[in-house]
């Protein structure tokens, strides 16, 4: 009994320095966001009780709707476009081709590189002017096709959208990557005695067995795009005419730009409960995959 009390002073005796960040960093913050979102206040003078006003107001106004809107097609493309380029790169990686250590480093470089140096190399891609782009399209012979990508409505969102998931495509592939490889190498060999071809393998062996991971990436992809704010920040500022923006930038907007730190707080409550909220749905389907694939096992 002693023992075990030793033992139990000793994990939270570890435990605790953990635990004093993240009530410092995490929890008290986010306790007073909430009470923030509950006052109508500039950051300087005594803010007034308002209640839940900021919270009706924010789902009346369109800058917030459009916001949430471009948060939640951004969530959509990087499940949709960025998860299955991810697995496909980790699945051709673990199947074993020439100068794979090269090739699984040059895919991850993206993901090492500033946000700000990606961000700066993309805008002189867009230029309307020299950009690359634009003088690919000249150099085919089709200068209508020449766009101010950024500068437009029709195509900033579009544009912006290619480097942030391009930048994390490596990053997705490596964990993909990594779950695959602690995969038994006694189970891969059986199937392939069996007869089984590289896209069976990877399909009804390799995909199944990582679903764990599968379901982490697609919660970080979510999180990810939820709160994504210094690519869209350095490429457009959220223009033109709020086109490009979406919630944490708004949120940034909100005390930067106009001072109004409880309203940008309930956008932030509103975002940590959206976060939550595609979490526990994220958890819920998978909880229903995995008992499905085991019960088919």
């Amino acid at each position: 009994m002693e023992k075990a009390l030793r033992s139990k002073k000793a994990i939270c005796f570890f435990i605790l320095p953990g635990l004093i960040l993240f009530l410092l960093i995490v929890a008290i913050p986010i306790i007073q966001s909430a009470d923030y979102s509950l006052l109508k206040w500039n950051g300087i003078s005594e803010g007034t009780f308002v209640g839940l006003d900021n919270y009706i107001e924010m789902f009346k106004d369109p800058v917030f709707l459009l916001s949430l809107k471009n948060s939640l097609l951004l969530a959509a493309a990087s499940v949709l476009i960025q998860m299955p380029i991810s697995m496909l790169l980790a699945l051709v990686l673990v199947n074993g081709v020439k100068g794979e250590n090269f090739f699984r480093n040059a895919f991850f470089i993206p993901v090492i590189i500033s946000s700000t140096v990606i961000a700066n190399l993309w805008m002189k891609i867009y230029h309307p002017s020299y950009g690359l782009l634009n003088v690919f399209f000249e150099w085919l012979g089709h200068p209508e096709w020449k766009q101010n990508w950024l500068g437009s409505s029709a195509t900033v969102l579009v544009a912006c959208f290619i480097p942030m998931i391009w930048k994390d495509i490596g990053y997705n592939m490596l964990l993909f990557y990594s779950a695959a490889k602690s995969i038994s190498s006694d189970i891969i060999e059986a199937a392939k005695i069996d007869g089984a071809s590289k896209l069976q393998i990877s399909t009804k062996i390799i995909m199944p067995i990582i679903i764990p991971m599968i379901e982490a990436v697609t919660i970080f992809c979510i999180v990810g795009s939820l709160k994504s704010f210094d690519m869209i920040f350095i490429l457009t500022g959220g223009g033109p005419m709020h086109a490009s923006s979406v919630l944490s930038l708004m949120m940034y907007n909100e005390i930067f730009s106009s001072n109004h730190y409880g309203y940008a707080s309930a956008v932030a409550i509103a975002i940590i409960i959206i976060c939550l909220l595609f979490t526990f749905g994220v958890q819920f389907i998978f909880k229903k995959i995995m008992v499905k694939y085991r019960s088919d096992s």
